[in-house]
């Protein structure tokens, strides 16, 4: 099962990085291609044989892979933005795992009948923030993902 993430995250190869096209989206399929740290890490490291450092949103964007692997490892095929809020999908919790969820991120809504979470999407501050993004993004969603199922904390990827 694949694992669509679908966040506000600025995550790619610019063109001054990899200039042929060709190449370029061999490395996009490559990483799509990727599960597991191992596969994620061989590519990066491709990446910087072959074209030197990785620019920033190179590294976002090992970062969604990265994710996207602890997602998967987590039995969710889907982690969208969703309004306001951050949607998971398929998510079946007991009773007290969706009290606990609710606690440590309040506005949380747990639709059993569906296998859906929302989660209200982290602010900078309480009043008056702005939406949280990129990488400070991508490390919240990994701890609801851990949250949700704690094996992916210690079997899965990190983010």
């Amino acid at each position: 099962v694949e694992t669509r993430v679908e966040l506000p995250v600025d995550a790619h190869i610019p063109h001054d990085y990899i200039g042929e096209e060709r190449l370029r989206l061999e490395a996009y399929r490559r990483l799509a291609d990727a599960h597991d740290d191992a596969a994620i890490a061989a590519v990066a490291e491709e990446l910087l044989d072959r074209y030197g450092a990785l620019p920033e949103p190179v590294e976002r964007l090992l970062a969604v892979a990265r994710f996207r692997a602890r997602a998967q490892a987590a039995g969710l095929e889907e982690v969208v933005l969703q309004g306001k809020s951050i949607r998971m999908n398929p998510v079946e919790l007991a009773e007290s795992a969706a009290m606990r969820l609710t606690r440590l991120y309040p506005g949380t809504l747990v639709k059993p009948a569906v296998r859906t979470i929302l989660i209200p999407r982290p602010m900078t501050a309480t009043v008056g923030g702005a939406p949280v993004g990129d990488l400070a993004l991508l490390e919240w969603a990994a701890g609801v993902v851990d949250t949700i199922n704690p094996q992916s904390a210690t079997t899965g990827s990190s983010a």
